[in-house]
Order: structure tokens, then sequence, then C-alpha cells
């Protein structure tokens, strides 16, 4: 019975995934009713809650655990805190961005859950007190004016932060990238994402001279030189990229765009010679199969994964995705390619790119230049982070280590992720804000017109 139910369930999922997809991407189109797409929200939300619950059945079949049960109710409860804060809170909020957030969750707790349930608790606590966090942060954004007059606040702090990994820190993996706080491991780096798109857009909203962009570029150097040392040469990656784009959008200069394109390559190069760890992961991006029994075993792992699992997947517990080292963070791509299918996993990933396309939607709507920046910058973390990640575990690019946002395990991922949306929501309730104004003065300017007009026929 259990086998049928696995069977059935991977189909079912992969046909509710694939509707969810195509709401996500045909609710963006321009001039749709508000009352076709309110209906669309509406059934984005039921496939949520069915695509969860068709995952938490497997489970409990598979495992026959009564704590499976405690626990989905757990992550409904959560799911439904998300929601009624983005549509009875904050009322005029970006609905497809909190559905999305959902939805990648949700996916993330279904398989976190089969992969090690001692993880998926220790996820599904953090991600409670990340949105308590996150749910202050939009009114924050929308009532607080001064944020863009804190730039050197901003780099101190991040550069402090990543300074105190670089000396007290942990290594993994070759790397430091965490560091102790009370007993718990955090990533300063994740955090530092969100300031540093801060205080470029801070530096750079007003002035672009070439004074000033000299001063904004030592002080991004620093961070990503910081980086470097710490051996953290994804973040670092994911640092560099977001300054190039929002330098070059401020600027609007192709000189600096190539110019930090060539400096990229040849720092590539450089880091190639310096680091061993650099080149074992381009050796095993190279020649994954030459060296399966060391270096290439990880991603070997991961593209025998995603070839078993084909297009419709092996089922959820039919898989061997534990056989991938490290698989609950920098591979969940590839478990969930293999057990749920590549169709599931491809439809997963566009409604990452959905993510990232409303994300500088909102940006390129804005008014205000900074805010403006901020959007663009948070959108190119998120975006070069899914593509880093994806990249990685299907051999497109070397693996650089970091996590699919809302999907793999990881505390401190899972917060500044939910954060960065909230700060997304927190601008886009702003842009609603500038409509309003506008909306006014136009009033305000036709009734004037109006006034004037009839006083002219008085007079007549």
């Amino acid at each position: 019975m259990a086998k049928l139910i696995v069977e059935v369930s991977k189909y079912v999922m992969m046909i509710l995934l694939a509707l969810y997809t195509f709401d996500a991407f045909r609710v963006l189109r321009p001039k749709l009713p508000e009352e076709v797409k309110n209906g669309i929200w509406k059934r984005q939300i039921v496939l949520i809650y069915f695509v969860h619950l068709d995952g938490f059945l497997v489970i409990y079949a598979a495992t026959d655990d009564i704590r499976m049960v405690a626990f989905y109710f757990a992550q409904v409860a959560l799911n439904t805190l998300i929601l009624i804060c983005y549509y009875l809170i904050y009322r005029n909020a970006s609905k497809s961005i909190g559905n999305n957030m959902c939805m990648l969750l949700s996916v993330g707790f279904v398989m976190l859950t089969r992969l090690s349930f001692e993880k998926a608790v220790r996820q599904y606590l953090i991600a409670v007190a990340a949105v308590v966090i996150a749910a202050f942060i939009p009114v924050i954004i929308r009532k607080t004016s001064g944020l863009r007059r804190l730039s050197w606040l901003y780099a101190a702090v991040g550069i402090a932060a990543l300074l105190a990994v670089l000396i007290f820190g942990r290594t993994s993996y070759g790397a430091k990238i965490s560091i102790a706080v009370a007993g718990i491991a955090v990533q300063p780096s994740e955090f530092v994402k969100i300031l540093f798109v801060f205080f470029v857009a801070g530096m750079l909203y007003e002035n672009t001279d070439f004074t000033r962009v000299c001063v904004t570029t030592a002080a991004a150097a620093a961070h990503v030189l910081i980086l470097v040392a710490s051996r953290d040469l994804g973040g670092a990656l994911i640092f560099y990229v977001t300054y190039l784009v929002m330098l070059y959008v401020a600027t609007r200069k192709l000189f600096y765009f190539a110019g930090g394109v060539l400096s990229g390559s040849i720092a590539a190069v450089i880091a190639y010679n310096l680091f061993a760890h650099v080149r074992v992961r381009v050796l095993a991006w190279q020649d994954p199969l030459s060296v399966i029994e060391n270096e290439g075993y990880q991603i070997c792992q991961s593209l025998f994964a995603i070839g078993t699992g084909g297009w419709f997947g092996m089922g959820l517990y039919e898989g061997l995705p534990n056989k991938i080292p490290v698989v609950e963070q920098d591979f969940i791509f590839s478990a969930i390619a293999e057990e749920l299918g590549s169709i599931f996993a491809l439809c997963l990933l566009m409604v990452c790119v959905c993510c990232f396309l409303l994300f500088f939607n909102i940006a390129m709507q804005m008014r205000d230049q900074f805010y403006k920046l901020v959007a663009l910058g948070l959108g190119t973390v998120y975006g070069f982070q899914v593509f880093l990640t994806v990249g990685g575990v299907t051999k497109f690019i070397p693996s650089t280590g970091v996590t699919l946002p809302f999907v793999s395990y990881g505390g401190s991922s899972l917060v500044a992720t939910m954060m960065i949306f909230a700060v997304i929501q927190g601008l886009y309730l702003l842009r609603q804000d500038e409509g309003n104004k506008n909306g006014e003065k136009k009033r305000e300017t036709g009734k004037r017109k109006t006034g004037f007009d009839a006083e002219i026929q008085d007079l007549a």
C-alpha cells in the first residue's frame, strides 16, 4: 500500500507544482484584472497546502511515525501565519512573493523531513523565529526615512562581522564561514549581504562621480577580500557580482562593468593558483569520473541522483539521496530531482526565477533611486545564489558550496533570505504609497482645473 501511495504521490505533487508555477507566471501579465489576480492567488494557496499535504502523507506512510503528523500541523500553522501576515496585516503587500515563499518553504520542509527529521525540526524552529523577525521589517522600511544616511555604518558593521569570522571562525570544508554565538553556529556573511546592498545603494543613489565610485569600490573590495582570505569564495563571488550590477545600473557606464568582469576573471585565475580547495572543485567539475573516489565523489553522486530520478522521479524514500555528501545543504536540489523528478525540480527552479523577476519588477517601478538600487541589489543576491546552487549540482559550473534559499538546510541562510523577502515587501508597500500619492496629486490637479474652468464660465 505504501508503495502505491508513493508512486501516485509523485505524479500528484508534480502536477500540483506545475499548476502553481503556471499561475505564478500568469499573474505577472500586465493589465490583468484585479479580480482575476485575486482568484489566482487564492488558487495558489490551495495548491501550496495540497503539495505540502501530499508530501507528508507519503512521509507518514513510509515511516509510520506519529511525530510526522504533529510536525505537519506545526508547519501548516507556520504557513498560515505567513499568509495572514501578508494577506491581513500587510494588505497591500505582494501576494505573489508571499505565496512563493510559502511554496519554497513547504517543499524544503518535505525534503528535509525525508532526509533528516532532526535537522528539519531545527530548521522549523529557526523559521518560526525568522518569521517573527521579518514581520516587523516591512513597516520599518515603510516608515523609516533615514536608512540612506547610514551607509558607512552598514560598511563598518559588515566588515567587522566578516573580520570576526576570519579571526575566530570555524573552518568547514576548507573555508571559514561560521562563528559560534552562545553555542549556535552563525554565518555572518548571509546577513552582511543585506548590509552590503544598503551600503552600496546609499553611496551611489545620489552621486556617481569618479571619486565616489572609487571610495565605494574600495569599501566593496574590502568585503570581498576578507571573504577571499576566509576562503569563502562562493560568498565573495555573490558580493562581487552584486556590486558590479549595482554599479552599472547606478552609473550607466559599460566601462565600469567591463573592467569589473576583467578584474574578476584575473582574480579567479589567482584564486585557482592560491587555494588548493579551489583547484579540487575545478578538477571535480572538469572530469568528476576520473576522480570519483575522492574529489569528484560528491558531484558524481549528484549527477547519478538526477539521472536516476529521470523526469518523474523515484518517489519519496525510493531513492538514495543520502549517498550525496552534505545533501541537506548544498545538494538538496539533486535529492529533489532524484525522488520527485526533474519536472518537479524544474518547476521549483521556475518559482525561484519568478521571485527574481518580481524583485526586478519592483526595482524598475521604484521612483526613489536609493530604494531602486536596494531592490536591484537584493534581487541580484537572491538570483545569483540560486544560479550558483543549481549550476553547481548540475555540473554547469564548479560547486561553490552555497545553499538554495528557503529549501536547503541552514539557519543563517533561512533567516537572511526571510529578511530579504521582507525588505522587498517593504519596498513594494513604498511603491504602492508612491502610486497613491501620485493619484491624489492628479485628482487635485483635475479639481483645480475644473474649478478654474467654472470661474471662466461664470465670468463669461
